[in-house]
């Protein structure tokens, strides 16, 4: 057997090439859409990807079973449990409880594991020349290192009302059926650290049945229903807006995107142009880069690991949009937003100098330092707000400061002062820059970024406090 685990750490997500080296064929299971990774692997093997196959419909990225299909020949096979509203809606292989399909000499069992959502199906691997007794299980959100998958995602996310406590109830039973299985079995999930799709994912790779039966805490609640319930649903982070389109996107018909697409280079002109249409400009730059000069109206969405979710934050699927961004860092970033269906590129232009040159000028973000914070705390006309998500906030936090998540922000401008100083802060100065830009943009001038955020006051003996 030939395994490969296949990550993308921009979303926490994992898919898998493995294959029959006798047979020459390959399955792959949740494949990410850009897939010309697989087709490398295949060929570096000498196999062809003759299966692929998901463990439910997605929300936190675009599958690329279909762009896979299309340029294999490959049979896709995916979830037909669920029931009325749960089921793919184009061509497939339809999976139940119980059902068996083989790549080669491997042989693979799928089991109905419902809760992170109503059709989610885990994969039971076993390599038949080597053992009779299965080795590994594929549970995509299922079961995660140290946490299992939220059932909360379709209810906040995908407006689906009244579903997550029925999730939580059915991820109890799936976890009972988990904990009757072998301890030595292998588990592989489909997300990492990082992911929003649990509260407390662990950072390796894989774990096994009879480890995650000895330490996750989803284990510890047998004959405790309400319990495990309850914990579950408590403080999970909020999920990003883009989820509820990759619920439709991948399970209804869609136009396929089967490589990387180039950039159309704009010019000064036609940047200036497009804005003044009103299309956006995402600044993909270091933050301290955007603080110390940048184009009046852009958006700072930094191009690092992070990038694709808050893209998913604060853009829709309909608008085009436009990124600074020089050409060495294209590819890395379309692949980035090829992952959660944002396709709608306008062009781009390197870097700000094109603005520079045709006679406008940048502005520069006012960034303060932990002492100039701390005296501007001193004020009596200052309004403190902490952009982080709820729990960390709940967690700790400044005393005397508002809370206002960075991805609703927009949706509460009303809650920013407009006839007093305002002084915005996050964890670590990413989300407060994204922060900074967007209330500039909505014409706010009394804004400052303490961009060391609570890392900084914390580790600088600072206290905070728990109290809501």
């Amino acid at each position: 057997m030939y395994f490969q685990h296949v990550y993308d750490k921009t979303l926490a997500q994992a898919s898998y090439f493995i294959g029959c080296q006798k047979a020459g064929v390959a399955l792959v299971i949740d494949p990410k859409r850009d897939v010309d990774t697989y087709l490398e692997i295949a060929k570096q093997n000498n196999m062809k990807i003759t299966h692929i196959a998901e463990t439910h419909i997605h929300a936190d990225f675009l599958s690329g079973s279909r762009e896979l299909a299309a340029l294999t020949g490959a049979k896709m096979y995916l979830s037909d449990e669920g029931g009325e509203g749960w089921l793919y809606e184009f061509a497939h292989e339809g999976l139940k409880d119980g059902s068996v399909f083989t790549v080669g000499n491997l042989k693979l069992e799928v089991l109905h594991t419902p809760g992170h959502t109503p059709e989610s199906i885990s994969f039971l691997l076993t390599d038949t020349p080597a053992s009779d007794k299965p080795v590994m299980l594929f549970t995509g959100d299922f079961v995660f290192v140290g946490d299992i998958g939220r059932p909360d995602l379709l209810e906040e996310a995908a407006g689906f009302v009244g579903t997550k406590e029925v999730g939580a109830k059915q991820m109890f039973k799936s976890i009972e059926r988990f904990r009757e299985m072998a301890d030595y079995i292998q588990v592989w999930p489909g997300h990492g650290a990082g992911s929003a799709c649990g509260k407390a994912l662990g950072a390796v790779p894989s774990t096994t049945v009879g480890y995650e039966k000895a330490r996750n805490w989803a284990l510890q609640h047998e004959n405790d229903e309400k319990g495990f319930v309850k914990y579950l649903l408590e403080d999970q982070p909020e999920p990003p807006r883009y989820f509820a389109m990759m619920k439709k996107l991948n399970k209804v018909d869609r136009p396929l995107l089967t490589e990387v697409p180039k950039l159309k280079k704009l010019s000064g002109k036609d940047l200036k142009a497009a804005m003044s249409k009103g299309i956006k400009v995402i600044d993909t730059r270091p933050k301290q880069e955007f603080a110390a000069g940048f184009i009046p109206n852009t958006i700072n969405i930094q191009g690092n690991n992070s990038f694709a979710t808050w893209m998913g934050w604060f853009l829709t699927y309909e608008e085009p949009f436009i990124l600074i961004a020089e050409e060495s860092k294209h590819d890395d970033l379309v692949r980035k937003l090829m992952r959660i269906g944002l396709d709608n590129i306008y062009g781009y232009i390197p870097d700000v100098k094109e603005w520079v040159a045709q006679g406008e000028t940048l502005e520069k973000a006012n960034v303060i330092s932990l002492d100039e914070f701390k005296n501007i705390l001193k004020t009596n006309h200052t309004q403190v707000v902490d952009l982080r998500g709820a729990y960390e906030y709940k967690s700790g936090h400044i005393k005397g400061t508002d809370h206002v998540f960075i991805g609703t922000l927009e949706k509460n401008l009303n809650r920013i002062k407009k006839d007093q100083q305002v002084v915005i802060h996050c964890q670590a100065g990413d989300r407060a820059s994204i922060g900074y830009s967007l209330l500039a943009k909505h014409g706010f001038k009394n804004i400052k970024n303490y961009s060391g955020g609570i890392n900084e006051w914390v580790n600088n003996g600072n206290p905070v406090v728990t109290e809501n």
